[in-house]
């Protein structure tokens, strides 16, 4: 699933801007892969491009097809799926289109004014929503917290798939509706599938893609995903790679021991990714050296670290002073 995450920052600050893409199965789930964007005006700045080392064949992408390439390297690499999930920043028809011609079934968040075609017409998602009788509300599980089951009123409207690639048959559409119990707020999503397809199954993926923000939180408090402050592209491209296989790492070894089941004598809930953090810590990780000669190398190491990167900001503001001079 293509998920975006931008960090506000309230003002002008260091951030980058990425599309990563995760993987949900009922094994586990985990980050795959990921795609620095560039903004139109960045990435025509060739003096910019040159000092941060990014690859003269990259050119300016939306957030969409960067997406779109990701989904067409694991449909390379064999990767098993058939839904891609999604939320309104990806819900347009290049990439609806795009997931097709790759042979996978999607369902994508669109907003309430997203039109949609149907054998009386075409209406907005909201407007749509009016026709439906009350009897088309179901409500299903979506997911079990820690104060119990959580429930929301869904409801499937079928529509008429605008993404049909050349020489591929038109499938079925869908747009999902999901309301709150008691706000009685509304989402949407547009679903195509290839064959006929239950509600239980649209949800079901609907709630995969939930998954994204365990991955997010995961990666950024238990791999630091969100703390290497580079502004090269091989830098950013290191450090976010590391991170990404450190999570998988984490990952794997947390699927595996759900794998081996409960434990028998205790009731106890499954274990989580900081739970087998800590133990691996206390069992196989090795305790980082404190002793005061190690302390003083890596103090001198890290004030020297400092000096290069303030004289490298210098060097860097001089240059684009005199650039706009």
């Amino acid at each position: 699933m293509a998920v975006i995450q931008i960090q506000a920052l309230g003002g002008i600050g260091l951030c980058q801007v990425a599309v990563h893409l995760t993987y949900a199965s009922r094994f586990g789930h985990a980050l795959l892969d990921r795609a620095l964007y560039l903004t139109k005006d960045w990435a025509a700045d060739d003096e910019r491009r040159e000092l941060t080392g990014v690859p003269d064949e990259l050119v300016f992408a939306t957030k969409p097809q960067l997406a779109a390439a990701m989904l067409q390297r694991v449909r390379e690499a064999g990767l098993p799926a058939r839904w891609v999930a999604a939320d309104e920043v990806y819900g347009g028809r290049e990439l609806r289109l795009a997931v097709r011609e790759l042979g996978y079934d999607y369902v994508i968040a669109v907003p309430k004014d997203h039109r949609v075609a149907t054998p009386a017409g075409t209406f907005t998602a909201a407007a749509l929503l009016t026709r439906l009788p009350r009897r088309a509300w179901q409500r299903l599980r979506t997911g079990h917290g820690t104060k119990g089951d959580r429930h929301y009123d869904w409801a499937m409207i079928e529509i008429v798939p605008d993404d049909t690639p050349p020489g591929h048959d038109e499938g079925h559409g869908f747009l999902l509706v999901r309301r709150h119990r008691y706000t009685r707020e509304l989402s949407f999503c547009r679903c195509h599938s290839i064959t006929p397809v239950a509600l239980a199954d649209l949800v079901a993926t609907v709630c995969a893609r939930w998954r994204v923000e365990e991955d997010f939180a995961a990666a950024k408090s238990l791999t630091r995903l969100d703390e290497g402050q580079v502004t090269c592209w091989n830098s950013w491209m290191r450090w976010s790679l590391v991170s990404l296989v450190a999570a998988a790492l984490l990952a794997v070894a947390l699927a595996r021991t759900h794998s081996a089941g409960p434990t028998p004598e205790a009731e106890l809930i499954p274990l989580t990714r900081p739970g087998l953090l800590t133990l691996l810590r206390a069992t196989v990780l090795p305790e980082p050296r404190r002793d005061l000669a190690h302390v003083l190398h890596w103090s001198c190491w890290r004030r020297r670290h400092q000096h290069r990167a303030a004289a490298c900001h210098r060097r860097w503001n001089e240059t684009t002073a005199t650039a706009t001079a």
